[in-house]
Formats: structure tokens, C-alpha cells, sequence
């Protein structure tokens, strides 16, 4: 279980920068090179490769290098491992919330 928690803390540490969601999203969309990636960003191309190894090292994207051109594509199956985890959550808070309502239910039928 600590290897899968610290996987999953690296997903949710890369997903909580506007900057590298607006990467995977703009991944969405098929692959691309640094210099595309970077270009609608006001920053320095240091500062953006930072932002592409953090994607990388949560294994949400992947790199290959042809020449002198990096290239990233979109990497899912951390992203479905975050999903997976999110609805167990979801899933275990709403049979909290059911039995909730159930005991609420049955106060409200003993009021006098």
C-alpha cells in the first residue's frame, strides 16, 4: 500500500498546478513538442521543463526524444488510478451518507 499511496500523492501534487493541468489537457489532443507546450505559457523554458518532469516522474505523461526534439504524449492509466481511488472515496462517503439518512429517518418516526 505505500508504493500505491506515494504514486497516487505524485498524481494529485502534478494535477494540483493550473499549469500542468492545461498540459495534460492540451495532451488530450494528441502529442506534442516542448516548444508547442510551452508557448502559450509566460515563463521561462527551465521553468516549463520543471513543470513537464513533475508530469513525467507522476508517470501521467511520456517523453521521447528524436534528434534534438522532445516530444510528450498523455500517459492515462495514473489518471484512471486517481479515478479509481476517487470513487472509492465517493462510494464510501455516500454509504456513510445513507446510513446517515437512515438513522435520521428513524429518529424523525419515534418523535412523539
Amino acid at each position: 500500500m505505500p508504493k500505491y499511496s506515494a504514486d497516487l500523492d505524485r498524481v494529485f501534487r502534478a494535477l494540483a498546478d493550473p499549469t500542468r493541468r492545461a498540459v495534460l489537457t492540451r495532451l488530450g489532443s494528441g502529442p506534442a513538442a516542448v516548444s508547442e507546450l510551452a508557448a502559450p505559457f509566460d515563463m521561462a523554458l527551465p521553468s516549463f521543463t520543471q513543470h513537464l518532469a513533475v508530469l513525467e516522474d507522476a508517470l501521467l505523461v511520456r517523453s521521447r526524444k528524436r534528434g534534438r526534439v522532445r516530444t510528450y504524449t498523455l500517459a492515462p492509466s495514473a489518471l484512471e488510478r486517481a479515478e479509481s481511488w476517487m470513487a472509492e472515496q465517493r462510494s464510501r462517503w455516500e454509504r456513510r451518507l445513507d446510513r446517515l439518512d437512515d438513522h435520521l429517518e428513524r429518529m424523525k418516526g419515534e418523535r412523539p
